[in-house]
């Protein structure tokens, strides 16, 4: 039975880390989840460490899941640490026991510290999970995604990671790449059949890009823009469908709410304002 835990408590993509006191007799000055000695199943226990530790108290607070203890070597001795995760709407907190200083810090930027458990990365691994990027054959992103859906759908030998990968994301504004969310690069790879040889590799998904990513950096990709989006008054245009097909003509107004954009024709014998959806144009030439 375990004999001790560590807490990862998570404000929506973000992670809290929290800094142990330089006084403090074992691995001062280290980064740390919340570490706990006890019962890793008992939520009062779990909760009433948190709230030592942070501040927060536990009505503000939902567990998620409990991983299976870990066997870790500390100098001479091997401790058997559980993980946790934690969710919570706040982000203010008051750092106390062992700690002095703390982080929100987004799951694919977690390597970037020293911490104080050994694993604790891949530990948050085994109850939360990061984002990977694969790099694919440009245009090819939405087969290579359908591809490793089948794949996760089926049995075999991938029967193993189904439950290790979360989502396969993939994002009409980025070519040549697509995102899965799982609990681990290695399964990733398995799937993908860059890891082992009993997996057929995936054809058009070149390879996993070393590390963890962070999440902040595909939101941008994964929000639908605006047809409107990148058009500016003074761009010049060309009509793509209806009666003015083929004709040029400038931006004179945008309507974002819309979507719609007032062009006036080149070709006109008299200026007369036309209004379009945005996505029946294309832009020729940007205003400077």
């Amino acid at each position: 039975m375990s004999n001790a835990f560590v807490i990862y408590l998570r404000n929506e993509e973000k992670v809290l880390l929290l800094k142990r006191d330089e006084s403090v007799s074992e691995f001062p000055l280290a980064w740390d989840g919340i570490f706990g000695v006890g019962d890793a199943h008992d939520l009062d226990v779990v909760f009433q460490r948190i709230t030592e530790a942070t501040g927060i108290e536990a009505d503000k607070l939902t567990h998620v899941r409990t991983g299976e203890p870990r066997g870790l070597a500390f100098g001479n001795r091997l401790n058997e640490v559980t993980p946790v995760l934690v969710a919570t709407g706040e982000t203010h907190v008051v750092p106390a026991a062992l700690y002095s200083e703390f982080e929100w810090l987004d799951a694919g930027d977690m390597r970037s510290k020293d911490y104080s458990i050994p694993s604790l990365v891949e530990m948050y691994g085994d109850v939360g999970s990061y984002l990977y990027i694969l790099k694919t054959s440009i245009g090819q992103e939405a087969n290579v995604a359908n591809e490793i859906r089948a794949r996760l759908s089926g049995s075999g030998s991938l029967a193993d990671v189904v439950d290790e990968i979360y989502a396969v994301l993939q994002s009409d504004h980025m070519r040549g790449y697509i995102f899965v969310e799982a609990s681990a690069q290695h399964h990733v790879e398995k799937v993908i059949g860059r890891a082992g040889n009993r997996t057929t590799p995936l054809k058009n998904c070149r390879k996993c890009l070393d590390g963890e990513a962070p999440f902040r950096d595909i939101f941008p990709h994964l929000e639908p823009k605006a047809a409107t989006a990148g058009i500016s008054e003074g761009d010049i245009v060309e009509v793509r469908l209806g009666a003015f097909k083929g004709q040029r003509a400038r931006v004179t107004n945008i309507a974002d709410s819309k979507e719609e954009i007032t062009v006036e024709l080149f070709d006109a014998p008299v200026p007369i304002p036309l209004t379009v959806r945005a996505d029946q144009i294309r832009v020729t030439q940007r205003v400077e």
